[in-house]
């Protein structure tokens, strides 16, 4: 359950935690400042479970994020044979669940931490390539099914032990379902449903995130639609190169906005474009809002340029 802020501490103005700030997003209350979050890759592939906490840990006591994004750099297990003969694994990310261990014991209920999960559309890219992809969907489509189903029953096998582990809940990436990468008719069918058994694998968790990633080039293509109703997520994080208002995502799903900021040219942004894209965002978001790019920013942003934001908002 989320922790909770009395209405007596707002009028003394007492400032707020990052999970009590949280909770009020969550809910729709007001909030003594924005609460924001952002986030890049560490590539801690090679690094033990415990270096790879401590990555995450140095990140969010740096930057004073309100809601720590947990990066996933460990690769899914390759298959014994092809790698469409994929089966279930129930642990497929020992590594990562070590890794929330710690990043839970090091928080120590400051703040909360979402667990990332590459959809399986993406694992089976990341086991191959998108060329085999595409390829086994067009000439054996029931084997690619198959194997999407083992990887998405695996990836919600680790959904429910990042949830037992402490996360609030988890942050999937969705990359697949915008024109240029799968007609709508073929996200419907060898997607949707394998993102979504994930999410329901963890539906009571309270801070699911749909992260709707947009490939530069098809941007505008977005089968938005698609996500403002019947997922288990509260949240839904989305670039500005989408082109859809704040405020329509807001009247549509109901939920959380994680967006606003523009992760493509965050280095070079000042305080000042800063201030306009929070306010433009906070005005739209009727109080819904946890300030975030639409993905990951630059990983070779200073210091300096990731100071911008917390310094901004007084965090």
């Amino acid at each position: 359950m989320l922790l909770g802020v009395s209405a007596a501490a707002i009028l003394r103005g007492a400032a707020m935690s990052s999970t009590e700030r949280v909770d009020r997003a969550l809910k729709g209350e007001d909030v003594d400042r924005t609460p924001f979050s952002f986030w890049h890759h560490f590539l801690d592939a090679d690094k033990t479970a415990e270096g790879h906490a401590q990555s995450t840990l140095d990140f969010h006591r740096q930057f004073h994020t309100d809601l720590v994004k947990v990066m996933s750099d460990y690769p899914y297990p390759q298959p014994a044979g092809h790698w469409y003969e994929a089966r279930v694994i129930e642990n497929p990310f020992p590594r990562q669940i070590k890794a929330l261990e710690s990043i839970r014991d090091g928080l120590n209920r400051e703040a909360y931490f979402v667990e990332t999960i590459f959809n399986p559309w993406n694992v089976a890219e990341k086991l191959s390539s998108h060329e085999q992809v595409v390829a086994l969907k067009n000439e054996k489509p029931q084997r690619l099914l198959d194997a999407l189903e083992a990887i998405a029953k695996s990836e919600a096998n680790h959904a429910r032990r990042a949830v037992q582990t402490g996360a609030a809940g988890i942050f999937v990436s969705i990359a697949n379902a915008q024109g240029g990468v799968l007609s709508e008719a073929d996200y419907v069918k060898f997607s949707e449903p394998f993102d979504k058994m994930i999410f329901e694998a963890v539906k009571s968790a309270p801070l699911n995130v749909l992260h709707l990633h947009t490939d530069a080039k098809y941007g505008d293509k977005l089968y938005a639609q698609r996500f403002y109703q019947g997922w288990a997520a509260s949240a839904i994080n989305y670039s500005i190169y989408t082109y859809i208002g704040i405020g329509e995502v807001q009247k549509r799903f109901g939920g959380v906005v994680m967006a606003g900021l523009d992760e493509r040219n965050y280095r070079g942004m000042t305080p000042l474009d800063l201030k306009r894209e929070w306010l433009a965002a906070k005005n739209a978001a009727n109080k819904r809002l946890i300030l975030a790019p639409g993905c990951s920013v630059p990983n070779d942003s200073t210091d300096e340029e990731l100071a911008r934001l917390p310094h901004l908002l007084g965090a």
